[in-house]
């Protein structure tokens, strides 16, 4: 990957480095392994879910973390005894330990999350603060400043 310069940038924009650590952030998840596969969806305006496929992990098994914008999901299988007893002709249902991180949004949050058919749904919803809204300014008699 290339890396780029964001230094001109910080001349002109100021609090705007958190760029510079998202893009990190970013090249770093492309690091991770491909396992378990998963989709994202836009289910509204502003609402997200993640599926994951996850056969085999019971809801004991998996874990869910949010801290600072970076989402943690974690299957720590715990039945390795019960593996070493089964003969297996051929094992194509991955049983392995895993951890996936997802980088959130700004002011995105983790809503709810279910487990169904093998499959982990994360609920998540963009909650904009009301002082960041947009509102609207009604023009009416305000002050006028005199030229002097």
């Amino acid at each position: 990957m290339r890396t780029v310069d964001l230094s001109p940038l910080y001349r002109s924009f100021i609090g705007f480095d958190h760029l510079a650590q998202l893009m990190d952030a970013a090249s770093r998840n492309e690091k991770q392994p491909s396992f378990p596969p998963y989709n994202i969806e836009a289910t509204g305006e502003d609402k997200y879910q993640i599926t994951m496929a996850v056969a085999g992990f019971t809801e004991q098994e998996l874990s869910l973390e949010s801290e600072n914008n970076t989402l943690t999901v974690k299957g720590e299988k715990q039945n390795k005894e019960d593996k070493a007893d089964r003969k297996f002709i051929h094992q194509g249902i991955a049983e392995r330990n895993f951890e996936r991180k997802f980088q959130l949004g700004d002011h995105v949050k983790v809503i709810g999350a279910g487990l169904e058919n093998g499959l982990l749904f994360i609920d998540l919803e963009r909650e904009i603060p009301e002082a960041l809204k947009p509102r609207k300014i009604e023009i009416g008699k305000g002050t006028l400043i005199e030229n002097k």
